[in-house]
C-alpha cells in the first residue's frame, strides 16, 4: 500500500515537502494532549480518504503540532485539530476543527 498521507517529523520536513509539491498542500495538524487525540484521530480518517480521492492532485500533510512548532506558528494554528490549504505556499484557506469528506472536498471545489 502506498502511502498517501505525508507525516514530516520536523519543520524542515514540511519546508521540503511544501517545496517538492506540484500540487496544493492541504496540511492538517494534530496534537497528543487529551482533548485533541479524539479529535485528531478523525481528521486522520478523512485526511486519508481525501488523500486516496485527489491522489493525483492534492498533497495531504499530517503535521503534529509539538514536533513542527515554527510550521504550526507560520500559519497562526490554535488549536487541534486544524487544516490549511496551501497554493504555491500561501495559504488560501484554514479552519479548525474535524472536517467531514464532504466539507474537505467542498474546500478543495472552491479552491480550484
Amino acid at each position: 500500500m502506498v502511502q498517501r498521507v505525508h507525516q514530516p517529523r520536523e519543520d524542515a520536513e514540511f519546508d521540503f515537502i511544501l517545496r517538492m509539491s506540484a500540487a496544493p498542500v492541504l496540511a492538517y495538524f494534530t496534537g497528543a494532549w487529551p482533548k485533541a487525540i479524539e479529535p485528531s484521530r478523525a481528521m486522520d480518517l478523512v485526511m486519508g480518504d481525501i488523500a486516496e480521492t485527489y491522489q493525483d492532485r492534492l498533497t495531504v500533510v499530517r503535521t503534529d503540532i509539538t514536533r513542527c512548532p515554527r510550521t504550526t506558528g507560520r500559519y497562526e494554528i490554535t488549536g487541534a485539530p486544524s487544516y490549511v490549504l496551501l497554493k504555491e505556499g500561501e495559504a488560501v484557506a484554514h479552519g479548525t476543527g474535524v472536517l467531514t469528506v464532504a466539507e474537505a472536498e467542498q474546500l478543495l471545489e472552491g479552491h480550484r
